[in-house]
């Protein structure tokens, strides 16, 4: 079995960049996006393991993209993993009802983002 794969939407380079770093070291194959208008094409391109999406993003929320997923057979049950900056509870709920499989408020330690990415894909066991 090959290397898992992320897919992680985030518009702030230098986060973004932490995080590939951190999940290439455990093994994670990344593909990156800044933004969120290519989201359902990247998906249906490479059909990753797990979607790493900020819920602040230019152009289009990650609340409203992975509402746009959810509502799609395909994508339905695709374990997603949303991440803010804000991390009061409205915003957990709200990524909650939308669909979100797990939430994480930055900053984050690189331990909780692993742990949380391999129990969504199944490798955490």
């Amino acid at each position: 079995m090959g290397k898992k794969q992320v897919l992680l939407v985030e518009d702030e380079p230098n986060i973004a960049e932490a995080i590939r770093f951190i999940l290439s070291r455990d093994g994670w194959q990344v593909r990156h996006l800044p933004e969120g208008a290519a989201v359902l094409a990247a998906l249906a391109e490479d059909r990753p393991h797990v979607l790493v999406l900020d819920l602040m993003l230019p152009g289009r929320s990650g609340l409203e993209i992975l509402a746009d997923l959810r509502a799609r057979p395909e994508f339905a049950a695709l374990p997603v993993l949303m991440l803010t900056a804000r991390g009061q509870g409205r915003d957990r709920d709200a990524a909650e009802r939308a669909g979100a499989s797990a939430f994480l408020a930055k900053p984050f330690a690189n331990a909780d983002l692993l742990a949380c990415l391999r129990s969504l894909a199944g490798a955490g066991a």
